[in-house]
């Protein structure tokens, strides 16, 4: 991935609690890894950070949201891959759409969207570490430079 000046890449994420299950997709598209992360994705100049999180919501699962407040920001990177990403994720609401119901998007990016409690979290490999942490709290956090996985 090429930046301008070697920036890091600004990216924003929704968590969506439903049922007390937090929603989860497929980290890499195509299916290439098993990771799961928070729905969103990278940010578009000139839009806010809410409005690029709707839209990159709504790309990866299909399903309309309303953004609350922030609550982490993640940095995760590869000196190898020479890649930095920072995260801002907030707090989502459910718009519209059902989380349940089969979905299939239309870019091929998402192959898997899973609804997991907190004690499934355990069996299932995600990143960001404290996500869970976050997610079942009223916390804000920080969590820096993890590094890039697949």
């Amino acid at each position: 991935m090429s930046r301008p000046n070697n920036r890091p890449r600004l990216a924003v994420r929704g968590l969506l609690l439903i049922e007390d299950r937090l929603l989860l997709v497929n980290a890499w598209g195509g299916g290439k890894s098993d990771l799961l992360c928070a729905p969103g994705g990278g940010v578009e100049p000139h839009s806010s950070l809410h409005d690029n999180l709707i839209r990159e919501f709504h790309e990866e699962t299909g399903l309309t949201i309303e953004v609350g407040a922030p609550c982490l920001v993640n940095e995760f990177h590869s000196r190898a891959r020479d890649f930095h990403q920072v995260d801002v994720y907030f707090r989502v609401q459910l718009v519209s759409g059902d989380p349940f119901a089969p979905w299939t998007d239309p870019d091929g990016v998402v192959t898997d969207r899973v609804l997991a409690t907190r004690a499934e979290m355990a069996r299932l490999r995600y990143k960001p570490d404290i996500l869970p942490d976050i997610v079942w709290s009223d916390g804000v956090g920080y969590d820096p430079l993890e590094p890039l996985i697949m």
